[in-house]
């Protein structure tokens, strides 16, 4: 795909999803620091740096808005199995990932963050019913409800889709 800016394509939702589907995705939220690591791993500081795109986050900056935006999903999916469809809070990712902690701090402390980010996620998306699949939350960006089922595909597509803003990158410009 020649959109750097998605280079797996767009997200895409074509539910209701199968439970085989659902148990896919899982085990992308659970494979997801892993191959993290293996894309940023021997990465110099220069390379951290470098953003993925024209006017794109830098690497390190990717990392870290990864370990925001995952942390503020399972807060998400906490909220909408304990209340009645909640009203989630969005955050202005654009501006988070511009505070000094995302464009200085090194990576291995978000890395480890979604290292115990993700086992607990795991273990809890593992414990769901499908009837707790089902709940929804309001996002009141979009004015919309999400079930579940939607919000566990966006973020394993969320996972894939930054990951894949590293290693592209990494291909194109010839780092090993």
């Amino acid at each position: 795909m020649n959109d750097l800016r998605f280079p797996i394509g767009p997200f895409r939702y074509e539910g209701p999803a199968a439970p085989e589907q659902i148990q896919e995705w899982i085990q992308t939220i659970q494979d997801t620091p892993a191959k993290l690591r293996q894309a940023v791993a021997g990465l110099t500081d220069d390379q951290l740096d470098t953003p993925y795109r024209p006017e794109g986050w830098t690497v390190r900056q990717v990392v870290h808005h990864m370990a925001d935006s995952h942390m503020n999903s399972f807060i998400r999916f906490k909220l909408t199995l304990t209340e009645e469809t909640p009203t989630i809070r969005p955050y202005e990712e654009a501006r988070w990932a511009e505070l000094g902690d995302s464009r200085e701090t090194p990576i291995e402390m978000s890395l480890a963050l979604l290292d115990a980010l993700h086992q607990r996620w795991t273990i809890l998306l593992t414990s769901l019913t499908e009837e707790q699949f089902q709940r929804e939350f309001r996002h009141p960006e979009h004015n919309a409800l999400f079930d579940l089922k939607k919000a566990l595909a966006l973020y394993a597509w969320h996972s894939e889709h930054h990951i894949a803003h590293i290693t592209t990158l990494k291909e194109r410009e010839g780092w090993k």
